[in-house]
């Protein structure tokens, strides 16, 4: 069997292959809930084989979605839409998993397709906040400096999130600490500028990554896992870096953290990403090998002897995938008969199609 479509075991939860529906953004909740366009959205990929399923990213608070439309996990009411995508997604044999997320200084904008700019108080917005009051650039708000009081209130509505994920039905929680939304923003001193317990030193600005963490662990179940996924580098002088990155999975490891997604960049408009196939496998690899905590890899992997490849030189133990799965939402039953894997079932639905 091809390491691919090896299964792999993370607490008391078993998925069947080794590739990961990456957390992708769809703008297309209302008041945060799940609607028709998220079960077909993440139906079909379940139906396409993956092993693992991640939600978008799920905002823990109102004033934490990047846009109005973002699906939300704030009050009890969103529960029960979820739980029916959970359902669904479990029928077909894949696993799921929400990502917990806050978009910090990034939030109160409008949709990609909609220009992505700030929408003020007033017209919809709402204020943002961050660690520090710095903007994102020019488009974005001046956001409000968070006080301690303000910060545990963050960390309360992610141990709330983790629990609601629980009576949906989840079985992986993803806490988002990449791609320059809040959590991001207090790990770099780019956008930390702190000088009390939550920046500074390395040991402060990880600070209140370390709490949501252990604050999740409380409400979540300890038979499920629980990932992280990071920045492994800001891609920018003085910025959050690989060296940091490292430091910070032992940290988490030793917090009951079971696996760090590995991506990179998204906190300063200036950084400069030497955008490749696979481009970012390195950080897992270096991840995996220093602390051997488990690791996921993302960006730019597009067909199957590639993801076999990561998986089989021990760069990363499992294959996040984006965007080669919104073009190809079959992509993991397609890989498995290009690396004749005999053992990956189609449904029963599908299988008179399949390329004998």
């Amino acid at each position: 069997m091809s390491k691919l479509f090896t299964p792999l075991q993370i607490r008391d939860i078993v998925f069947g292959n080794r590739i990961v529906v990456s957390p992708m953004c769809q703008y297309s909740a209302h008041d945060g809930f799940a609607d028709d366009w998220h079960l077909v959205h993440l139906g079909s990929r379940a139906v396409g084989g993956a092993g693992l399923i991640i939600t978008e990213a799920t905002a823990v608070s109102p004033e934490g979605r990047i846009s109005s439309h973002d699906l939300g996990i704030w009050k009890d009411e969103h529960i029960e839409g979820l739980r029916r995508i959970v359902k669904f997604v479990r029928a077909q044999g894949s696993e799921i998993g929400i990502q917990l997320a806050h978009a910090g200084r990034k939030a109160s904008v409008r949709e990609p397709w909609n220009g992505g700019k700030l929408v003020k108080e007033g017209e919809g917005g709402w204020p943002i906040v961050a660690p520090s009051a710095i903007p994102f650039d020019e488009h974005y708000g001046l956001p409000l400096e968070l006080t301690a009081g303000e910060i545990g209130k963050v960390v309360e509505e992610f141990r709330a999130a983790a629990r609601r994920a629980m009576l949906a039905g989840f079985k992986v929680v993803e806490l988002h600490a990449a791609h320059g939304y809040l959590v991001h923003q207090f790990l770099s001193p780019l956008s930390n500028h702190r000088t009390d317990e939550y920046g500074g030193s390395f040991e402060n600005r990880i600070r209140l990554l370390t709490e949501i963490v252990d604050a999740v662990r409380t409400a979540w179940p300890a038979g499920y896992p629980l990932f992280v996924r990071i920045s492994a580098t800001d891609w920018a002088e003085g910025g959050w870096s690989p060296e940091e990155a490292i430091r910070l999975a032992g940290v988490l490891k030793s917090r009951e953290v079971d696996l760090i997604d590995c991506s990179s960049g998204g906190l300063v408009p200036y950084q400069k990403i030497p955008i490749g196939p696979a481009y970012q496998v390195g950080f897992s690899q270096r991840i995996r090998e220093a602390t051997g905590i488990l690791t996921g890899t993302v960006g730019l992997i597009t067909d199957a002897v590639q993801a076999e490849s990561i998986l089989t030189t021990g760069q990363a133990d499992l294959i996040v995938m984006a965007r080669q799965l919104l073009r190809d939402p079959y992509f993991p039953l397609h890989a498995a008969d290009e690396l004749r894997n005999k053992e990956m079932h189609w449904p029963l639905q599908y299988e008179r199609a399949r390329l004998k």
